[in-house]
């Protein structure tokens, strides 16, 4: 006999159950999916008051928030989903029941609307663990956030470590001659203090991350040398990062102001800011300018705002570089955190032909931003022609251990270490 299910909730908590199956049956790498236009602003941090960067890693208990902004401004519901990963970011073999306190699918009740701004939007928030949903176990997960149609809307990844081993990490310049000036390395090791780790060579998995970037990341690494309690990586080429350059950036807290970066304001159906046009930085000297490595910070200055979440308001923001011969037909885009590092038709540069730039407009909530220009080729991508590459940029970097016990059916993270390149020695 066949069971009808009419409750709409029981019927997604079950499409959840299903969603899980059908994941460990493919083993596909599971990717952060972008949101659609009307949702902006995704915000996913660490509560620590120590946290840097958009990328929550956290240690066991602690809390983390994800927020963001609907602009369609309609107070629609939202559930979000959780799911558990191996290092490489395809799901384990667990249940959820195995990773998780409680349940997920659950939806998010805490949303305020946006108050006295052109751009009407519903700003969400939410906050893990919490009464209803909380994590056993460490490694890497998935936050995907749906709609109540149950269609995704975007997801993002998080870690959540525990302390079971050191992680020291030192930057280096290169020893290859020919990029010497442009490259820095990642040098680290392992330290386990309680019980050993078995067979660390097919067990003990890393990835290195520069400034929580995972497009970019290195993986596939083996320790190099045993010292006691110690795992060694010293490697010169194959943890080499480009050092790139400083970001380039603008600040429109005070939405209507002129600065040194915002060359003119203009007032239409939202707030214009264009900003002053960039130039392509290859063969510049190194200029060291402060940079939040990609970030973005919302926040506004504006009448007598006291809560930039609903207070700030949305710009269209112009961006403009100066064309050159050398950049031909590539595709060139804007690239930072803001779009979580995506090439996509939303960021891509195009030609003026009056002006002679590339250019390109997206709406962003008001704040301090970084950014810089990606060129994309037949060749691959080059993330470094257009902002310069420099040994002495300050970058931070992140070293994650991942360790898949005897017997366990998932890889635990163990220990992280980070460090910047503002020490970086030969």
């Amino acid at each position: 006999m066949m069971t009808i299910i009419k409750n709409k909730r029981t019927r997604l908590l079950l499409l959840g159950v299903f969603t899980q199956i059908s994941f460990l049956a493919t083993s596909q790498v599971l990717i952060e999916e972008e949101p659609p236009s009307h949702i902006r602003s995704i915000v996913f941090k660490n509560n620590s008051e120590n946290a840097v960067g958009q990328f929550p890693i956290v240690r066991e208990g602690e809390s983390f928030t994800l927020s963001f902004d609907d602009l369609n401004a309609r107070e629609s519901d939202y559930y979000y989903r959780i799911v558990h990963c191996n290092h490489d970011w395809t799901p384990s073999d667990l249940l959820r029941s195995q990773y998780m306190r409680g349940m997920d699918n659950q939806r998010i009740s805490n949303y305020r609307n946006s108050v006295t701004t052109l751009q009407p939007y519903s700003h969400y928030e939410l906050s893990l663990p919490n009464s209803r949903t909380g994590l056993k176990l460490s490694g890497n997960y998935i936050l995907s956030i749906y709609n109540n149609k149950d269609e995704l809307q975007f997801s993002r990844r998080f870690v959540v470590y525990k302390e079971q081993v050191l992680v020291g990490v030192t930057i280096k310049r290169s020893r290859e001659l020919s990029v010497i000036d442009k490259k820095q390395v990642v040098q680290f090791t392992i330290k386990n203090n309680n019980s050993p780790l078995v067979n660390p060579q097919q067990e003990v998995k890393v990835v290195i991350l520069q400034n929580y970037n995972w497009n970019t990341a290195i993986t596939g690494l083996k320790p190099q040398f045993y010292s006691g309690n110690e795992l060694i990586y010293k490697y010169d080429k194959e943890t080499t990062f480009d050092g790139g350059n400083e970001y380039f950036y603008f600040d429109n807290k005070d939405i209507r102001a002129s600065t040194n970066t915002i060359s003119r304001t203009e007032m239409e159906d939202l707030y214009h800011n264009y900003l002053f046009t960039n130039t392509v930085q290859e063969g510049k000297p190194y200029t060291y300018n402060p940079d939040i490595n990609g970030d973005f910070q919302i926040r506004t200055t504006d009448g007598n705002a006291r809560d930039s979440d609903t207070e700030a308001d949305y710009a269209d923001v112009h961006f403009s570089l100066e064309y050159q011969n050398e950049i031909g037909l590539n595709e060139v885009y804007v690239y930072g955190k803001f779009n979580n590092y995506q090439l996509n038709e939303s960021n891509r540069m195009t030609l003026n032909d009056q002006s002679g730039n590339l250019e390109t407009t997206i709406r962003l909530k008001q704040g301090f931003y970084n950014y810089k220009y990606v060129m994309k080729g037949t060749d691959g991508t080059d993330y470094t022609y257009i902002n310069g590459n420099h040994f002495e940029t300050e970058n931070n970097y992140l070293v994650l251990v991942y360790y898949r016990n005897f017997g366990d059916m998932y890889d635990s993270l163990i220990g992280m270490g980070s460090t910047s390149s503002v020490n970086i020695s030969n």
